[in-house]
C-alpha cells in the first residue's frame, strides 16, 4: 500500500463525508508546486481554489507568520491592534479606489462568514427581499446558501432565511424588473467562478448600480474569487469604473491564511450598531499581518501587471487548442470551455499528468494558478492540454 492510499483510508474513517474521498494526499508546496506524500510533483494550476496568490511557502509570508507569531495571535475582539487597524484602513482603500466615499470593515474568517456580515447588513435597511443571480455561489452557511442559486445545495437544508429571487445573470432588464423599494440588496459576482469564469457583457455592473439606486436597494459584489488582483486589477468591478454599496473578499486576500472580509462603503457602513454581529476570531492579528504582507507582495513585484500579462498569453495560447471552443474569464481566473462534456475526465488525466485543475462544469475547465507563475512555468501544461483533451474523448 502506498502512503497516500493508506492516508486515505485514515481520511475516510475519521470525518464526514461531505467532500468525498480527496484526489490527494499532500505533503507540501514550493512555488507554484505540490508535492504529495509519494513525492510526487504537481504544477498547481487551481491555487488551493484562487486562495494561493503568492504560491507555496513565500519567504515574506512565512516570515511574517513567524514574525506575528513570536509576538501576538489572538486577543479576541474587546480588543484591537496595530495589524487590525491597518488591514482596515488599506482594504478600504483599494476597495474604493478613486471614490470619494468612507469604507468600514468586518474582517472575518472565509467568504461565506463575510457574506453573512454582508446580508446582515442587507436586513438593517429595514427591507428582507434579495435578488441574486442564477449560477450564483455565495457559500454554504444559512445566510450565504440563501442566495446560492444551485438547487442541489440549496433544497437539502429549505427553508433558508429571507425572500430571495433569482435573475438571469448579465440580463439588465430582468434585472430591472425584479428591483423594486422592497428590495434590500443585490447581491452579483463580477465573475462566477463556481459557474465555469463566467462574465457578463460589458455595462452590466453599471447598470446594476443605476438600478439599485434607484430602488434604494444596497449593490453588494462578491469578489471572494474574483478579487485581490485574481483579475489583473485589485478588484474585478473596477474594470467598470462602479462604486458598489458592500464588496465581500476571501480567498486570495490572506494567500492560503483564512480570513474573509466585508467592506461596506457610505451609508452602508453604519447599519450595524455594537452587539448585532461580532466574531472570536475575524480580525485576529496574524491573519491581518498575513493579508497586508499578500498586499505589501502584490504591489512590490507588480503581480496586478503580471497576471494580466500572464493570463492573457495563457489563454490566447489554449485558445487555439483543438476542442476548445473559449477561453473565458480575466488575468490569472480563467474558465476553458470545451467542445464536450469531458472537463472531469480531463481534470483527471491533468492530474495524472502532474497539473492540479478543477472542472466546476462539465464542459469547463478552471484555471486559478497563484499569482506568481510565469509563462515558463506554464509552458509544459499548455504543450500537454492538446493531449489532456483528445485523450478525454
Amino acid at each position: 500500500m502506498t502512503a497516500s492510499a493508506d492516508y486515505l483510508a485514515r481520511y475516510g474513517a475519521s470525518f464526514i463525508n461531505t467532500f468525498g474521498t480527496p484526489k490527494l494526499v499532500l505533503d507540501r508546496g514550493e512555488g507554484v508546486y505540490v508535492y504529495d506524500v509519494d513525492g510526487r510533483r504537481y504544477l498547481d494550476l487551481l491555487g488551493g481554489i484562487a486562495v494561493n496568490s503568492l504560491g507555496y511557502a513565500h519567504p515574506d509570508l512565512v516570515a511574517a507568520i513567524a514574525d506575528q507569531a513570536g509576538k501576538l495571535m489572538h486577543t479576541s475582539n474587546f480588543f484591537t491592534t496595530v495589524p487590525q487597524i491597518e488591514l482596515g484602513e488599506r482594504l478600504g482603500a483599494l476597495v474604493k479606489g478613486s471614490a470619494d466615499v468612507e469604507t468600514r470593515v468586518f474582517l472575518a474568517n472565509s467568504g461565506s462568514e463575510a457574506n453573512e456580515a454582508g446580508f446582515k447588513i442587507a436586513r438593517r435597511t429595514g427591507r428582507t427581499r434579495m435578488v441574486a443571480a442564477e449560477g450564483s455561489f455565495h457559500g454554504r452557511t444559512m445566510g450565504s446558501l440563501a442566495l446560492t442559486h444551485k438547487a442541489a445545495y440549496r433544497e437539502p437544508f429549505d427553508p433558508l432565511p429571507g425572500d430571495v429571487t433569482f435573475v438571469p445573470y448579465g440580463d439588465a432588464d430582468a434585472l430591472a424588473a425584479a428591483v423594486d423599494d422592497t428590495v434590500a440588496a443585490v447581491v452579483l459576482e463580477p465573475i462566477q467562478g463556481e459557474n465555469g469564469v463566467v462574465e457578463p457583457p460589458q455595462g452590466y455592473l453599471s447598470a446594476a448600480r443605476e438600478i439599485t439606486a434607484k430602488a434604494g436597494a444596497l449593490l453588494w459584489l462578491d469578489e471572494v474569487q474574483s478579487g485581490m488582483g485574481r483579475t489583473g486589477e485589485w478588484f474585478a468591478h473596477h474594470a467598470e469604473g462602479v462604486t458598489p454599496d458592500l464588496v465581500t473578499s476571501a480567498k486570495g486576500l490572506g494567500g492560503g491564511f483564512p480570513i474573509g472580509a466585508c467592506v461596506a462603503l457610505g451609508e452602508a457602513g453604519t447599519l450595524l450598531t455594537p452587539g448585532q454581529h461580532g466574531t472570536t476570531f475575524g480580525g485576529n492579528p496574524l491573519a491581518a499581518r498575513v493579508a497586508l504582507t499578500v498586499m505589501d507582495v502584490i504591489e512590490r513585484d507588480g503581480l496586478l501587471r503580471h497576471a494580466a500579462q500572464v493570463g492573457d498569453w495563457l489563454a490566447d495560447e489554449l485558445a487555439t487548442v483543438p476542442g476548445v471552443s473559449a477561453v473565458r474569464g480575466r488575468g490569472l481566473l480563467r474558465g476553458v470551455v470545451l467542445a464536450e462534456e469531458i472537463a472531469p475526465d480531463v481534470q483527471q488525466r491533468a492530474q495524472d499528468a502532474g497539473f492540479i485543475v478543477n472542472a466546476p462544469r462539465p464542459s469547463v475547465i478552471r484555471l486559478a494558478p497563484p499569482l506568481t507563475i510565469t509563462a515558463e512555468e506554464l509552458e509544459p501544461f499548455v504543450a500537454a492540454f492538446a493531449g489532456l483533451v483528445e485523450g478525454g474523448r
